[in-house]
């Protein structure tokens, strides 16, 4: 126990003392500062006041005049971006109005339900002709009902009936969890995938270096890869706690100039319980992808191998997050796919953690999944502790990873 606290001290103060990792932390920081404290200011400053400004010119031109004096005005009340202008003229001259700039776009309505929108370029988030449609719906339908006998006041009272819903969520609001679930799914991503690998490239360092052989005289190897690993988590889990706390204080210190917005609000509103669950589960799918970064680090010979060492790992993992992110944005939550994978070590710190947080999960089910993944990472961790002992000490040709574990599985059965 001693070696492995000696060894962990020795590879977090490493890492804390390093200049990337540092520098990182503070520059992330920084930008969540600038970001929570003065994004709402420079909104502001660079959004147009839009209550009263209008940025654009409207053309309409009637086929009948006698509806301009309806449409018109409901134009005008819809479309406040655009000043309205009545013309007189037939279609080409009001499309080569569009085509010169003197108008930015323009309707010809043919009657209540027929129209032609012109526009020169017509722009992905154009909504003119949606606003344009059911204004000229309801105009059709208040004319409909007063034809029909009905007075205009109790027509306009018909068309302006809206239901009373009351929307009581008996389990999650995933409207309102979608946006916390994404960006801790996404940190727990980057921060294993940066931090496996630098335990990986660690190993593979010092085994080039073959200051290794040294080292494995001196401790065991148990100790020597669960000091590495955990001294790495450790190193992750201070970065993404100050980067998270940061966010948090920042936010609380400028929550005034943020107002209602809902997005915003949704992602620092996380339940106590929620932030409880993702360490865990980070903690443990950490240690599980670090184990098998450390064990085929140490069978890499030069330092340049350690991409294609990884390769299969890291797929693995990019795997599993893309099967949470896809279940998460086609709203698959609970799928059988999503349900399989929260039992599977290697896809359970984002699946279930994503169904802790966006569904509703028995306490039995998070209880064994935690209990396979404890048992997973108690498994593999004495796995690699073996190939790391025999991997870091193999020098020369190619090393397969095949060929490690017989001389692992012969060792013991002897």
């Amino acid at each position: 126990m001693k070696q492995f606290f000696t060894i962990f001290k020795f590879e977090l103060k490493s890492y804390l003392k390093n200049k990337v990792f540092m520098g990182v932390t503070i520059f992330l920081i920084a930008v969540l500062a600038v970001v929570i404290l003065l994004l709402p200011t420079i909104i502001s400053l660079v959004k147009p006041d839009t209550s009263t400004a209008q940025s654009g010119v409207m053309g309409v031109c009637y086929a009948d005049e006698s509806l301009s004096e309806t449409v018109t005005p409901a134009l005008q009340n819809a479309l406040t971006e655009y000043k309205i202008v009545v013309d007189d003229g037939d279609r080409k001259e009001i499309k080569d109005k569009v085509l010169s700039g003197e108008y930015d776009c323009a309707i010809y309505l043919t009657d209540l339900l027929t129209y032609d929108y012109y526009v020169n370029d017509l722009s992905l988030y154009d909504q003119n002709t949606m606003i344009i449609d059911a204004v000229l719906t309801k105009i059709y339908q208040l004319n409909a009902m007063v034809s029909g006998g009905i007075s205009p006041g109790e027509a306009g009272d018909i068309m302006s009936a809206t239901p009373n819903a009351n929307v009581v969520t008996l389990g999650k609001d995933h409207s309102k969890n979608f946006m916390y679930t994404f960006i801790m799914i996404f940190a727990l991503y980057m921060v294993i995938l940066l931090y496996g690998q630098l335990v990986a490239t660690n190993v593979a360092n010092e085994k080039s270096s073959r200051a290794m052989e040294v080292l494995v005289t001196s401790a065991k190897p148990t100790n020597m890869m669960f000091g590495k690993v955990f001294a790495s988590c450790t190193a992750g889990l201070i970065q993404l706690l100050s980067i998270f706390l940061s966010a948090i204080i920042f936010y609380n210190l400028n929550k005034s100039a943020w107002g209602d917005n809902q997005l915003i609000q949704s992602f620092f509103n996380i339940p106590i319980d929620l932030l409880g669950y993702m360490v865990l589960y980070f903690l443990l799918g950490f240690l599980i992808y670090a184990f098998m970064y450390g064990a085929v680090g140490s069978t890499a010979n030069k330092l340049e191998d350690i991409n294609t060492s990884v390769m299969p790992i890291t797929f693995l993992f990019i795997i599993c997050f893309f099967i949470t992110m896809f279940s998460m944005q086609g709203d698959q939550i609970d799928s059988l796919l999503m349900k399989i994978a929260s039992y599977v070590p290697f896809t359970s710190p984002m699946a279930m953690f994503t169904r802790i947080a966006m569904s509703n999960v028995m306490w039995y089910e998070i209880l064994i999944s935690v209990l396979i993944l404890v048992g997973t990472v108690v498994g593999i961790g004495y796995l690699s502790a073996k190939i790391y002992r025999v991997g870091v000490l193999l020098y020369g040709t190619k090393i397969k990873m095949t060929k490690v574990l017989k001389m692992i599985f012969k060792k013991d059965n002897n």
